[in-house]
């Protein structure tokens, strides 16, 4: 037994090490005593030993952990040679690790190749959409689109609020509106001009229309040349300066 021990103090004082390791302790000797009756100097040997315990304990905890982060980021690679495995060895874990380092380093090159390609066919697309030939028109014309979608937005807000419709109606509904206010517009003209012309038929108002554009020229003329002879200016002064002549 004291040669197992003086072994296992071998490996613990070896370059190889941890840093961290437990060293013996100062205090009395406790267990074991050499011949020539001095501390043998493994009074912390337990200690190290259960550290380590702990540490392979951890080390499968560590190697599980990380078979769960290598399925999630590499799914079709489900093969682990250590499954049936026993003892993990840091190898082990430091294989997984590189596998998903290569995997972030290749989706990472993978994914800006991609964005360049997409960048470049989000600009042709802007160019064919918009009619610009260069791309050194690209800015511009982003610049006119924006204004424009700014006035169209405006315009839109205006006519929700003079219309009196919610601000989430699509634009056909506004359009749909204004079409219906127009023709009620027009409905309310139509009927004026027939109350005005004292007619409900469409021909009559043509009829009228045509008989106002024979007599009106005709009679334009007459209080022309009636204004000329009595030397005034004022039609509504016609009719006293001829009473005047009498």
């Amino acid at each position: 037994l004291l040669k197992v021990l003086s072994h296992i103090d071998s490996i613990l004082q070896s370059p190889r090490a941890p840093p961290s390791i437990f060293r013996p302790s100062k205090g009395p000797v406790q267990n074991y005593v050499k011949e020539n009756g001095q501390g043998c100097g493994f009074e912390h040997l337990p200690l190290t030993i259960e550290m380590w315990a702990d540490q392979l304990i951890a080390l499968k905890d560590l190697h599980r952990s990380l078979r769960k982060l290598s399925l999630e980021l590499l799914p079709w690679n489900t093969k682990d040679p250590q499954d049936n495995r026993e003892s993990i060895r840091v190898e082990d874990l430091q294989l997984i690790v590189d596998a998903i380092l290569e995997e972030l380093e290749y989706k990472e090159k993978n994914s800006q190749t991609q964005s360049l390609q997409t960048l470049s066919a989000i600009v042709s697309h802007f160019q064919k959409l918009f009619d610009v030939n260069s791309l050194n028109g690209v800015y511009p014309r982003m610049n006119e689109v924006y204004t424009k979608l700014g006035e169209m937005t405006n315009a839109m807000r205006n006519l929700h609020e003079l219309l009196q419709l919610d601000s989430s109606a699509p634009p056909t509904v506004v359009v749909d509106t204004v079409g219906k206010l127009c023709d009620i517009i027009n409905k309310n003209v139509t009927e004026q001009v027939q109350q005005l012309l004292g007619t409900q038929d469409i021909h009559s108002i043509i009829n009228k229309l045509e008989e106002h554009e024979c007599f009106f020229p005709p009679f334009q003329a007459l209080i022309q040349d009636l204004l000329c002879l009595l030397e005034i200016s004022n039609v509504d002064d016609i009719l006293p300066a001829v009473q005047n002549l009498k």
